[in-house]
């Protein structure tokens, strides 16, 4: 197992270079997010098994997400806590590239089309989730997610299909999860109320199957759920049930991701500080509450983001948390 402190910050994201193989990037916050400075850090993992920080930026709002571009293999884009995006090089010091700002609330999510390769999204706490290219000032396209009489609509996570380039799903406060189809006139064409209604505070496609999702929400849950069996707009007759359901937290879950090696493997985060590896979560034949699971309990406070590295030996991870440490081990010897 490697480590590294981000000293004073708390991370809450945490991604691997799709271009170097030992170039991880991290968002943080300092006073856990709550208000005051971000920082974002670019690690490299030495030969000898030590974790540097080549260069880090400053920002004067806490950093809640970030994401690699797919065009450019020095450039990074973060999730800003006054609604900004910011895309920095990471050869250029000190300052962003550009800067987009639209949302009216904090930015929580962001992510780069892997089709397209062009466009990437954000996600707002103002309810809305919207399409940009590095190449306008201006966003696109902006989906609302809001549902009129609920408290609080806002938009955790957004994210394009790693199949289709015009596919996306959402995920929200209100107990939905979204799907929209950039290719209709009506982008929205289904949706699911999930986890009973508590608020959904992660989403993930399947890398393997396209119809596949998996969320987790405040109830200690994650649910998978078939696109197939999901009832459309223009009829919501049918109900909706997740074919597969992973109990395991003892506290709300943060973050899950799927594996790029393996259909069948989650990795997921939780306040109740453990990262949790589970197995077969596609797999019909084992009965609910049968699923395999390895943990990782190596944070000291909650367990934030995660991400697979796409690199080397299937299996290989990192994680951040809210006690400043980011760590990176093989998942296969949990």
């Amino acid at each position: 197992m490697l480590q590294f402190r981000t000293r004073g910050y708390s991370g809450y994201a945490v991604k691997y270079s799709p271009f170097y193989d030992n170039k991880l990037a991290v968002a943080t916050s300092a006073n856990y997010g709550l208000v005051g400075n971000g920082r974002l850090y670019i690690l490299s993992i030495q030969p000898n098994g030590e974790i540097v920080n080549d260069i880090s930026f400053d920002t004067q709002d806490g950093l809640f997400d970030l994401s690699w571009s797919e065009t450019h293999s020095n450039h990074i884009l973060t999730a800003n806590g006054d609604g900004s995006l910011k895309l920095f090089d990471i050869k250029i010091n000190q300052f962003p590239i550009m800067q987009w700002k639209e949302h009216q609330r904090e930015s929580f999510s962001t992510n780069w089309n892997l089709i397209d390769k062009t466009t990437f999204l954000s996600s707002s706490w103002d309810g809305t989730v919207k399409l940009w290219s590095s190449n306008s000032s201006k966003s696109i396209l902006t989906l609302n997610t809001f549902k009129p009489g609920f408290k609080q609509n806002c938009c955790y996570q957004a994210i394009f299909s790693p199949h289709n380039k015009d596919l996306i799903t959402s995920i929200n406060s209100n107990g939905f999860i979204s799907i929209f189809d950039l290719r209709q006139p009506q982008p929205l064409i289904s949706e699911i109320l999930a986890h009973n209604g508590a608020e959904i505070l992660t989403c993930d496609w399947n890398k393997y199957k396209p119809t596949i999702i998996a969320t987790g929400s405040v109830d200690k849950s994650i649910k998978i759920w078939d696109l197939r069996m999901v009832s459309t707009i223009s009829d919501q007759n049918s109900s909706t049930i997740p074919i597969n359901q992973l109990i395991g937290h003892e506290f709300a879950v943060k973050k899950v991701i799927w594996s790029p090696h393996d259909g069948n493997e989650l990795m997921s985060c939780s306040y109740d500080m453990t990262c949790r590896i589970w197995q077969n979560t596609v797999d019909l034949n084992y009965k609910r509450g049968k699923i395999k699971q390895k943990i990782f309990n190596g944070h000291k406070e909650f367990c934030m983001g995660g991400d697979y590295s796409l690199w080397g030996e299937p299996g290989w991870c990192s994680t951040t948390g809210w006690d400043e440490m980011v760590y990176i081990f093989d998942s296969k010897r949990l």
